[in-house]
């Protein structure tokens, strides 16, 4: 069986279809963003420590920068450590967008007996591609028997009854069912011994931090004012979209969009290759500003084709009203 793609592993290339100004007046490049805003639509790359649960560690966050609300990517039980992106205030809207993106885990499972290696590397191969799992008891989904995406499954140690492995799968993979599964292909029975998540989309070890640099940041914006202390951990939230294919408009139809209007083709300057109809689409400011979620409706060529009819259907929008002017009108 052929080895599944990872989204972060696709390359896409922007095609231009028209070339447009940006009005300086509006709206302003991610990264430069106030630093009230620059929070607002921030995203952090918190490394999680076992012990607390993903909500508890949330809830810290949260507390730590005196925010409204704030969310997070993907749910690690309370033992399991690493990546756990947490989004501030406005940015929770792009949560939807890491369940598109993958994850991938390293994990320790322990065998109940001794088993050769090559009949376990065997069996890995075997549960990669697309596999059927239904959630464990513990789950807080119902159980119903569902597909999910294992893109890789490398085999890195094998020891006594300790395996060693790293695993690249669909948002949604539960790894201690996998390691049960595992356990039940190989007639020895297994279970998972340890878990750490190394990637949640475009999230990676690279550049997480832990509570306590968000303690000792924050402590020394609030005394000192040092935006840099801040910008070290809080990321703009247009790094979640990283994986997702983009469609950059026009500064005129970004309010348009704001207000909930579906993607029209004259509105569309360029767009990522290979989209599909129905595929999820990010739509962006030629300032790399992200506008909404959407679902495209025709395909990458058709897009830059076209010059009349709907391109993508509006699911979420990212963009609060009136950054940029209104240049529409409502039809009567």
């Amino acid at each position: 069986m052929p080895r599944l793609t990872a989204p972060w592993e696709i390359k896409r290339t922007l095609l231009i279809k028209a070339e447009e100004e940006t009005d300086p007046r509006y709206g302003c490049k991610p990264e430069e963003r106030p630093v009230k805003e620059h929070v607002r639509f921030g995203v952090i790359n918190l490394d999680k420590p076992a012990g607390p649960s993903s909500h508890e560690v949330t809830a810290w966050v949260k507390r730590l920068l005196n925010l409204s609300h704030a969310g997070h990517g993907g749910t690690l039980d309370p033992k399991v450590t690493g990546v756990l992106p947490i989004t501030l205030e406005e940015a929770t809207k792009v949560v939807q967008a890491l369940l598109l993106s993958g994850k991938e885990y390293v994990c320790v499972m322990r065998l109940h007996h001794e088993t050769p290696e090559d009949k376990v590397r065997g069996v890995l191969e075997e549960f990669t591609g697309t596999i059927y799992q239904r959630p464990p008891i513990r789950a807080s989904v119902k159980r119903r028997l569902r597909t999910r995406k294992i893109y890789y499954l490398n085999l890195l140690e094998i020891k006594d009854k300790n395996v060693l492995f790293q695993v690249g799968c669909e948002a949604g993979t539960y790894i201690r069912k996998l390691c049960y599964d595992v356990g039940e292909a190989l007639g020895v029975g297994a279970h998972m011994q340890e878990l750490r998540r190394t990637r949640a989309g475009p999230f990676t070890e690279n550049g997480m931090v832990t509570l306590h640099d968000i303690a000792y940041y924050q402590a020394l914006w609030q005394e000192k004012k040092d935006e840099t202390a801040l910008r070290r951990y809080v990321q703009p939230m247009e790094v979640v979209l990283e994986p997702v294919p983009k469609i950059v408009i026009r500064d005129s139809a970004v309010d348009a969009i704001c207000h909930g209007a579906n993607l029209a083709a004259p509105g569309v300057l360029a767009t990522d290759s290979g989209i599909k109809p129905k595929d999820a689409v990010a739509v962006m400011t030629l300032k790399g500003e992200a506008v909404a979620l959407a679902r495209a409706l025709v395909s990458t060529e058709a897009m830059l084709e076209s010059n009349r009819g709907l391109v993508a259907k509006t699911m979420r929008v990212l963009m609060p009203r009136g950054v940029y002017p209104k240049m529409w009108h409502k039809s009567s």
